[in-house]
């Protein structure tokens, strides 16, 4: 488990699903914009930054090669690296195609399961939350294809440009890969991360599940003791976690 120790009047703070990209480069420039404001805000008392996944619509690493765009974020990224904040990326459906990009040229380390961590004492259950709990069948076996070395080596042959533009249209016209048919409250028995979140509290105890990939806000008292939080999206809601070491809450970036 790893460990962060937070200085005096420092904050971490959670992010996920900005799906930069989608469903135009030009429609989510607004957006974009809007999460560089917000790295900004934070960036002056934040201890950690956790960004969980499908920050973009699409992303691929070719060996020379990433997608055009989001340059915006990804230099305010690089800023607030450089400046010795850590950040924790963690990947999801849109974007586990990741190899080292983030590593080399950003400092980010990237994670590909879920981590725990914990945090001036707090223990914390982390990832994007895809393809976890008895339930998401279907994007089950679709990652398996995505994660598929062959699969990818062969993917990898097309050129950028059609691969990219492929890619992009499938991430917004399936429905299993955009997650649209979902994008409601099942109510606290059906939401199957809860349901994941309660299983691995029969074996080991954490004070907080923390995921994305649901675009919904979510706090869900589990037992008590512990809480699970959806961090909600950058699509529809704007909303994000922020940790003081001590209590965890739910806010909405308004700017």
């Amino acid at each position: 488990m790893k460990t962060i120790d937070l200085p005096p009047g420092k904050k971490v703070y959670f992010s996920s699903d900005n799906h930069l990209g989608a469903p135009t480069m030009e429609q989510s420039l607004p957006r974009e914009k809007k999460f560089v404001a917000w790295l900004d805000a934070i960036k002056e008392d934040a201890g950690a930054i956790f960004l969980l996944g499908d920050l973009f619509d699409f992303w691929m690493e070719y060996k020379t090669v990433v997608p055009k765009g989001f340059t915006r974020t990804l230099g305010k990224l690089a800023e607030i690296s450089d400046a010795g904040i850590p950040i924790y990326f963690f990947v999801g459906n849109h974007d586990l195609w990741m190899n080292g990009y983030f590593e080399e040229e950003l400092g980010i380390p990237v994670f590909h399961k879920p981590q725990q961590f914990k945090i001036n004492g707090t223990t914390f259950f982390i990832g994007h939350g895809d393809g976890l709990g008895p339930d998401d069948k279907g994007f089950k076996r679709m990652k398996k294809v995505f994660t598929n070395p062959v699969a990818q080596w062969f993917f990898r042959w097309l050129h950028p440009d059609i691969g990219v533009r492929l890619a992009k249209h499938l991430s917004v016209s399936n429905k299993l890969i955009s997650g649209d048919d979902d994008a409601n409250f099942l109510g606290e028995e059906k939401e199957w991360l809860v349901l994941y979140a309660k299983r691995k509290l029969e074996s080991q105890h954490y004070d907080h599940f923390i995921f994305g990939h649901r675009h919904l806000p979510l706090e869900i008292d589990l037992n008590g003791k512990s809480e699970y939080t959806n961090l909600g999206d950058w699509v529809n809601y704007y909303t994000y976690a922020v940790f003081d070491g001590e209590s965890l809450s739910l806010e909405k970036f308004e700017r």
